[in-house]
């Protein structure tokens, strides 16, 4: 495992290119940001995923969501956390906002199991996804069209937009995506847990892609084996980027809709432009020794533009954020880009940590 290491003194946060490990960075400007909120009850199997409080793992989109707009949660009385008690990585999100703040902050209602409270919504007309083991039973083609409308209408009010996600299991629904649409990357997928449920994860893909027909066609499969927030996502973005740039904030599942992206533009004969696209994701996702989140982008027909930023728990005196750096939870709610973002606003790590234990220690 390479690691870039934070040094003592109190230098500004950097990010590095994925490929080169050389230094690399976000435009310039204010970021919009916008976070893809789903359910995909694929997180109901047992074991399968950690995101958020056991029994009300559908609950955490729409806390997450709650708490980066609001930095409170009105849905419940306590923040999503795994069972260990590692909070959601929205507090990494929401303590950027808090010092460097977005243009704005506005929520997709991508099939949600409760609205969130107080905050910009974007609604629709989307339901969760069912359990790909049992066929999500999904409109892909619709949801696809939707997230290209709201491209084409979105207005931007800072100067490039970032995109983040909330779905519990979207790993899963991830791999079972890219597996079903011939790439060949089974084993590069991450997980929130630090020891990984290979068995469950590789179980549930195994039954959703017998659900396939021979001869599906793309949208077919994806209707059977994905999630809302993947397939709307790569609508958005395959308009959105003709317009201004989009960054994808997160790990191997927004790898999963370049690729769904890169797989429809090519079904459709449609244009990409590349050059208004960025994936960037944390530190904890790109040393995972679990998931290879490189050879996942290098499968598709470009080279992207793709950053990490190294972020450390090292010095945090809340022990449980350690866990991060150890390897639990490691994404989630925008927090890669949330964390270029930062740098690119030349916060420090150490300020930065000192935000995010602020914010814990007055909930």
């Amino acid at each position: 495992m390479i690691w870039i290491k934070w040094h003592q003194k109190d230098t500004t946060m950097q990010t590095y290119n994925i490929f080169t490990n050389t230094p690399d960075s976000l435009p310039e400007g204010k970021a919009d940001f916008l976070l893809a909120a789903s359910v995909s009850k694929t997180c109901e199997i047992e074991g399968i995923t950690q995101a958020g409080i056991p029994g009300m793992i559908p609950l955490t989109p729409t806390l997450d969501a709650e708490f980066i707009t609001n930095e409170k949660v009105f849905s419940l009385t306590e923040l999503a956390e795994t069972p260990k008690g590692v909070p959601t990585p929205a507090i990494i999100t929401r303590a950027v906002h808090n010092l460097r703040p977005f243009a704005s902050i506005e929520i997709l209602n991508l099939g949600l199991e409760q609205t969130p409270k107080n905050c910009v919504l974007h609604n629709f007309d989307i339901t969760p996804s069912e359990s790909i083991d049992k066929g999500a039973s999904i409109n892909a083609k619709a949801i696809f069209k939707k997230g290209m409308h709201f491209g084409r209408n979105y207005e931007l009010k800072g100067s490039y937009l970032i995109l983040g996600e909330s779905t519990p299991a979207g790993t899963t629904t991830a791999t079972a995506s890219a597996l079903a649409l011939g790439y060949d990357c089974r084993d590069d997928f991450s997980s929130s847990f630090l020891h990984v449920p290979q068995d469950i994860k590789n179980t549930t893909i195994d039954k959703a892609l017998a659900l396939i027909h021979e001869d599906a066609t793309t949208f077919e499969k994806l209707s059977i084996v994905s999630d809302n927030m993947l397939v709307f996502c790569a609508g958005f973005l395959l308009e959105a980027s003709k317009r201004f740039h989009v960054v994808l904030a997160g790990g191997t599942q927004m790898a999963a809709v370049l690729l769904i992206a890169d797989k429809l533009r090519e079904d459709l004969l449609m244009r990409v432009k590349h050059d208004n696209i960025t994936l960037a994701t944390t530190g904890w996702v790109t040393h995972d020794d679990n998931s290879n989140i490189a050879h996942i982008l290098s499968l598709l027909s470009y080279t992207p533009h793709a950053l990490y930023c190294p972020f450390s728990f090292a010095k945090a005196s809340i022990a449980v954020l350690h866990k991060y750096d150890e390897g639990e939870a490691k994404e989630g709610v925008g927090a890669g880009g949330a964390l270029s973002y930062a740098s690119a606003n030349n916060l420090s790590n150490k300020e930065l940590l000192q935000q995010i234990e602020y914010i814990l220690y007055t909930m």
